[in-house]
């Protein structure tokens, strides 16, 4: 078999990896959950609600135990994207430096794409709190935008301690930058993710897979908490075209989501 050299594992890795390096979106969501992702489970996320504190008096009895209220959810994986391409020889394409990583960036970048999409959008539409429509067409308007929903979190119980993040289109990064602490120091991990300057202690960026429903982009700020994600690549499988005389490969990614405290999450409908 002309692919036998190909190693299924070592590719479903780095695309893995890189995945987690290339979205916007998916950096910060909660992966608790990610090893169990597989193609149509569906993935029990446990919780319970928070105890009432209550005031002791010395000398008395205290109440009887209470039951937190259960507060499962459950994230279906649900979602599945698939690569398929053609090589003239597997083997031979591995033996030429650059071509293989080469496939392998394009497919990964492809894939990345859709699971960033796809996480904008659900957490655009799932939010605990959605702002009506604005025009924003000034740095002012932005500013006061942006300080009404932090002000929202922060009424929630969000902290300025908590990990939070602000996903910005790049005209609403144009208006809002002047407000942005620079980072000062040339931190690469921080310019690796992404992180183009904080506000309120939120890193904020820009992507251009902020979603829009036609009219208005959705810019998103949220906990790291907020919102759970699943996901692996199922399957990697290399074979031959019954009518070719080379290679392809093909490989399904399989991966979903829940809002899993929607109160840590809210959003900017905001147009020019």
């Amino acid at each position: 078999m002309s692919y036998a050299n190909f190693k299924p594992t070592v590719w479903s890795k780095f695309i893995e990896k890189e995945l987690k390096k290339i979205t916007v979106f998916k950096q910060d969501c909660d992966f608790k959950f990610e090893g169990e992702a597989k193609k149509g489970e569906r993935l029990k996320i446990l919780g319970v609600g928070r105890p009432t504190i209550k005031k002791y008096i010395p000398n008395s009895d205290i109440d009887g135990p209470e039951t937190p209220q259960d507060t499962s959810v459950y994230l279906d994986v649900d979602q599945f994207d698939y690569f398929n391409y053609y090589v003239d020889n597997i083997d031979k394409a591995q033996s030429i430096e650059g071509l293989m990583p080469a496939l392998q960036e394009e497919a990964t970048r492809a894939l990345a794409e859709a699971e960033d999409t796809y996480c904008a959008e659900q957490i655009a539409k799932n939010a605990g709190k959605i702002f009506a429509s604005a025009q924003i067409d000034t740095a002012d308007k932005a500013i006061t935008a942006v300080d009404k929903a932090f002000v929202e979190l922060w009424n929630n119980g969000v902290t300025t301690k908590d990990k939070v993040t602000m996903y910005v289109s790049p005209w609403f990064y144009n208006l809002f930058k002047s407000k942005l602490i620079d980072l000062k120091t040339a931190n690469d991990n921080l310019i690796k993710d992404g992180i183009l300057g904080y506000y309120n202690s939120a890193a904020i960026k820009m992507t251009n897979n902020i979603y829009n429903n036609g009219t208005d982009d959705h810019i998103i700020i949220k906990t790291s908490r907020a919102f759970a994600y699943a996901n692996g690549i199922d399957q990697l499988v290399p074979y031959s075209p019954e009518k070719r005389f080379g290679d392809a490969v093909k490989g399904l990614n399989t991966y979903g989501s829940k809002m899993v405290r929607p109160k840590e999450a809210v959003v900017i409908k905001a147009h020019l």
